[in-house]
């Protein structure tokens, strides 16, 4: 097939962009042939003006709108404002009361012993409240799904909650005396949000 621009020239290979049959001369090292290079020269050449006769802005921006007004509190926020952050309250703390409230969670009574000489530190008293919570909730849990074992129907869905309760007690109870050890902020799920409202409704 001779080319779309050369009368009897063998074409060589088609235009990348129009398709145009086109022999070596015409083709360019991208693939284009003498028109659609044409047509690209004055695309670039017409969006070089515009540019040129409209770039230049205003000399005095209009000011910046006002910034909204911030929504109204949601009923969550209304009835329990957030309490004060407790991260760093633990690095305070002597080493010995520190192992101390963490030994409280795998073992109770030290939680009893660290409340009763907590000696006015909120955070220790904090920490004792919860491990105690944590404890006697979790023993709460074995004896309730317990005595849900021994009934007839409901019982086969309780006996691998049973089974399951001890090894999560002894799980939770280390991770969360690592991290008291580590004077980080320790949150009991359910324990701690009470202690929340509690310390809330304390300050209000």
């Amino acid at each position: 097939m001779d080319c779309y621009f050369h009368n009897a020239v063998p074409s060589v290979a088609v235009c990348r962009d129009c398709l145009k049959t086109i022999c070596a001369t015409c083709r360019d090292e991208n693939g284009f042939c003498p028109s659609c290079r044409l047509e690209q020269r004055i695309k670039t050449a017409s969006s070089a003006r515009q540019g040129i006769a409209g770039g230049v802005g205003p000399s005095n921006p209009p000011p910046n709108p006002p910034p909204p007004n911030p929504p109204p509190p949601g009923p969550s926020a209304r009835m329990w404002p957030a309490p004060p952050p407790r991260s760093t309250a633990l690095a305070t703390v002597s080493p010995e009361t520190r192992a101390l409230v963490a030994l409280g969670y795998p073992m109770w009574p030290l939680a009893i012993l660290t409340l009763l000489g907590s000696s006015g530190s909120p955070e220790v008293r904090r920490q004792a409240l919860q491990a105690l919570g944590f404890n006697f909730g979790c023993a709460g849990m074995y004896l309730g799904l317990g005595a849900i074992a021994h009934l007839p129907l409901l019982g086969i869905s309780a006996w691998p909650l049973l089974a399951m309760l001890g090894p999560v007690w002894l799980v939770a109870s280390i991770v969360f005396a690592f991290k008291a050890w580590n004077a980080e902020d320790v949150r009991v799920p359910l324990i701690s949000e009470w202690l929340d409202r509690r310390e809330a409704h304390a300050s209000a």
